[in-house]
């Protein structure tokens, strides 16, 4: 099995993760254990007009602060304590959905709190190879889902009996396996700093929890639902 770590696009055909730890693919996996399904959107404009549509909770941020007229933020904490008898989160970012858009391989969503989940699910899946993807901020590279994307990259080599892994994958495994730096490099990331200036230190705190959820999420016709 080939396993490679990308940035940004993936570049397989086969069976891609997107990781984007602060904190859209965290998002998404908490909202499953709430929300029947996600619909990921690319605007604001369309998430209102979705909202109008189908109902359900709209979430989302642009420069990690909620978006006017939304209900709720990208904050795995807020949807957690947001009480609601909708069926539906309608979920926009800055990085995460975007980077959903123009994938058109087998998509799964990876974080640090799924990552022994989901890479022991992608390696059953794949046929002969794995892309873990980071989203990054902007196109540029981001600590923080380096060090996540590490961690699932691990879990999908320990449940494989052959691999071939490139040299950025093994960087990003060896990077993750020591706790106290992975913790320091989420707070130092840019992003971590960024959202710690604007009052959402509770969520890197949450994000940073590895393998307490054992939901496995996949994106298929425009929808994150669980397998």
């Amino acid at each position: 099995m080939k396993v490679t770590l990308s940035l940004e696009t993936s570049i397989s055909k086969d069976t891609s993760i997107m990781v984007d730890a602060l904190r859209a693919s965290t998002t998404m996996i908490s909202a499953l254990d709430k929300y029947e399904k996600i619909i990921p959107c690319f605007s604001p404009e369309e998430g209102f007009k979705l909202k109008n549509e189908y109902g359900g909770v709209l979430a989302g941020e642009r420069g990690g602060k909620k978006i006017e007229g939304f209900d709720i933020g990208n904050s795995p904490i807020g949807l957690n304590n947001y009480d609601s008898d909708e069926r539906i989160l309608i979920l926009t970012t800055s990085n995460g959905t975007r980077i959903l858009e123009n994938m058109t391989s087998t998509v799964l969503i990876g974080s640090l709190i799924n990552a022994k989940a989901i890479g022991e699910a992608s390696a059953k899946m794949a046929e002969n190879h794995i892309d873990v993807v980071m989203a990054g901020v902007k196109g540029e590279f981001t600590l923080e889902d380096f060090l996540a994307a590490g961690e699932i990259l691990y879990w999908i080599c320990e449940s494989l009996e052959e691999y071939e892994l490139n040299d950025f994958a093994k960087a990003a495994i060896n990077a993750d396996r020591d706790n106290k730096s992975l913790e320091e490099g989420f707070y130092n990331s840019r992003s971590g700093k960024r959202l710690a200036k604007i009052g959402y230190e509770k969520d890197i705190e949450f994000c940073i929890q590895k393998n307490i959820s054992n939901n496995v999420a996949i994106y298929k016709n425009r929808e994150i639902i669980l397998i």
